[in-house]
């Protein structure tokens, strides 16, 4: 598995897990749509830790630099 997203992509990720996180836990967000967005706050999470999306490898898309 290459890497295939960057330092700043990684960091957008976490800070959005972070956020939907704590509105779900504050009871801001609720039910089937506040369960659905902490799944994809986990998906970013996980995402964002291993530096692989497999959604921008099927589009083509690689935000790291070049070597």
């Amino acid at each position: 598995m290459n890497k295939n997203l960057n330092g700043f992509d990684r960091m957008i990720r976490v800070v959005i897990a972070i956020i939907i996180g704590y509105l779900y836990y504050i009871n801001y967000i609720t039910g089937t749509i506040g369960i659905a967005l902490v799944v994809l706050a986990v998906i970013f999470a996980l995402t964002s830790l291993i530096g692989f999306c497999p959604l921008y490898k099927f589009a083509g898309i690689n935000t790291c630099k070049k070597e």
